[in-house]
């Protein structure tokens, strides 16, 4: 294992792999303010957690040392190609609203995507202060906000997640910040006979979802 001690995954849909993490014989917890499965291990606002530890103020920062590693899936919602219909105002549900309420829901998105933006460049910086392995995953387009205005490259592109055995095509871009990905020799192969078609899933839960098989195959390729 290394020196590798402890992983600790953040938000929605980490407790995929934690789990795996876990079945490979690694210490691992998840944390999310949401617990939707029941099986979080801890329930808790990481927007404000990643807040106070940018001020140098208490949080879970301070239990997290540099020889354990974050896995981070860090919310999207604001960031992907779909927002851009938002901010034009040429949704479908938004054709029969006015010029006001399109511009107060400018607004909004934008508040909304500062707030994401600022909270996950500041969990960047608080682990390069700390010196603790961050992995980010986000998925990935050439207009994703994050490709656009960030200023670190994202360092793997999978650009379809199927061939590792996932349930989603799905282009997803992961940065490694104070560590590398190993890029180990996997010999296996997956069948896309599972594969869903994002485009007719309209659950935001079941879009995001990640499949064991997919975390068992990044974890031991790229992570450990």
């Amino acid at each position: 294992m290394g020196s590798i001690k402890i992983f600790h995954c953040f938000f929605e849909q980490s407790g995929t792999f934690k789990n795996e993490f876990r079945k490979l014989g690694y210490e691992a917890y998840d944390y999310d303010i949401l617990n939707e499965f029941g099986e979080t291990d801890f329930v808790i606002d990481l927007f404000n957690e990643i807040k106070n530890a940018y001020k140098n103020k208490p949080s879970i920062f301070d239990k997290i040392t540099n020889e354990d590693t974050i896995l981070a899936f860090y919310p999207c919602t604001r960031f992907e190609d779909q927002i851009q219909m938002g901010f034009r105002g040429t949704m479908h549900q938004m054709k029969n609203w006015s010029i006001e309420q399109k511009l107060e829901y400018d607004l909004k998105l934008h508040r909304e995507l500062s707030e994401l933006y600022e909270n996950i460049t500041k969990l960047a910086i608080v682990c390069v202060r700390k010196q603790i392995p961050l992995i980010i995953e986000n998925p990935y387009s050439t207009t994703h906000y994050l490709v656009k205005y960030w200023a670190i490259p994202y360092s793997i592109l999978d650009i379809n997640r199927t061939t590792r055995g996932d349930y989603y095509k799905k282009p997803t871009q992961y940065w490694f910040i104070n560590c590398k990905p190993k890029n180990n020799m996997i010999l296996e192969a997956y069948s896309a006979e599972n594969a869903k078609s994002i485009e007719y899933i309209h659950n935001k839960t079941e879009r995001s979802m990640i499949s064991k098989e997919y975390a068992n195959r990044f974890i031991r390729e790229f992570i450990i």
